[in-house]
């Protein structure tokens, strides 16, 4: 089969010929309809995060079609749409039965650890494939996997409850699911603070109050449109240190300040003033679950959670294409969501 794998860090992804991945009693084997080019997969070719194997196709945002299924495996047949949740777990430790599957020992990410979506077909055990109704394209179903899921999980970690307001720092793919989320949990105000006009705009139509941080201190302005309260629940969607600090801040009695972003950068914290004399919390919000996805891909069938805009161009399963997008988002040259989607 045709895919776009990664030989080594640091150089450009390359088409390879490889065999279709063989199945056991418990997997099954989908033809790849779209797989959708994260920014962590920018990092990930860039050689910043170690990989499971390598040669290793990248790509962990997958929708498809079940092409084979072992023969153990009842909760899918061959033909269903699906879409693919990423994190391949044993399904049988502390963690799994917990059901906080993320942190299961055994973890494997597809397209960080094994073998992803840049390809014409993916292997993957059966529990990880999520039903995709005909009313989501296939191209929307695979970005529901990551930026949607991530947020959704981060909302349900904050606790986000009908009545509360909620500031979300970052207002690209994750931040404008987590707007829509948000007000569909019942937030009666939802603050978008980002510096890009576009993304401001786009909040505004989701009933979002945009608050552009080049302009006024968003600290400062969360205090004066909350009449000085603060709100309840913070997400930081970008990983840098002011916005982090900013998250927290701006929480007030009680709050929940739950951290999104990736930042390996130490943050100053007034324990008395912003946490302690609040009672306030910091969050760590990592990946999400399985059980969350059903209900999130429910909601997007059901248009609570408008997924129609997410997807700006869509490519085909080619390595010159791919690098250069990859290399769009490495620099920050061109922000806009982008899917491949192989040709049988």
């Amino acid at each position: 089969m045709k895919s776009i794998r990664m030989l080594e860090a640091g150089k450009p992804l390359e088409f390879q010929e490889i065999p279709i991945p063989s199945i056991g009693e418990n997997d099954i084997l989908v033809r790849v309809r779209a797989a959708g080019i994260c920014h962590s997969d920018a990092h990930y070719r860039a050689g910043r995060s170690s990989m499971g194997m390598m040669p290793i196709t990248l790509g962990h945002e997958v929708a498809g079609e079940v092409e084979w299924i072992g023969k153990e495996v009842t909760s899918v047949r061959a033909g269903d749409r699906v879409c693919l949740h990423y994190n391949i777990t044993c399904g049988e430790c502390h963690y799994c039965k917990s059901g906080n599957e993320q942190f299961c020992d055994k973890v494997k990410m597809l397209g960080h650890h094994v073998d992803g979506g840049y390809a014409q077909y993916v292997a993957v055990p059966a529990r990880n494939a999520i039903p995709l109704p005909d009313e989501i394209p296939f191209e929307e179903g695979a970005t529901l996997m990551c930026a949607s899921a991530t947020a959704f999980h981060a909302l349900h970690k904050g606790r986000v409850k009908a009545g509360e307001t909620v500031a979300v720092f970052g207002v690209g793919g994750l931040g404008m699911s987590a707007i829509q989320l948000a007000k569909a949990m019942g937030a009666v105000e939802v603050f978008a603070v980002d510096i890009k006009q576009d993304k401001l705009e786009m909040s505004s139509e989701y009933n979002a109050i945009p608050i552009d941080a080049d302009r006024v201190d968003a600290v400062e302005e969360i205090r004066k449109l909350t009449k000085g309260k603060g709100v309840d629940v913070s997400l930081e969607m970008i990983g840098t240190r002011k916005t982090m600090e900013q998250s927290i801040e701006c929480v007030g009695n009680l709050g929940r300040a739950v951290m999104v972003g990736l930042n390996q950068q130490p943050i100053e914290v007034n324990t008395y003033m912003q946490v302690l004399g609040k009672e306030a919390e910091i969050i760590g919000s990592n990946d999400h679950l399985l059980s969350e996805l059903p209900l999130l891909v429910d909601m997007a069938r059901r248009k609570i959670l408008d997924t129609s805009r997410v997807v700006s161009n869509v490519i085909p399963l080619d390595a010159d294409k791919i690098n250069q997008r990859l290399d769009e988002l490495e620099n920050f040259t061109n922000d806009v969501r982008v899917v491949i989607a192989p040709e049988d």
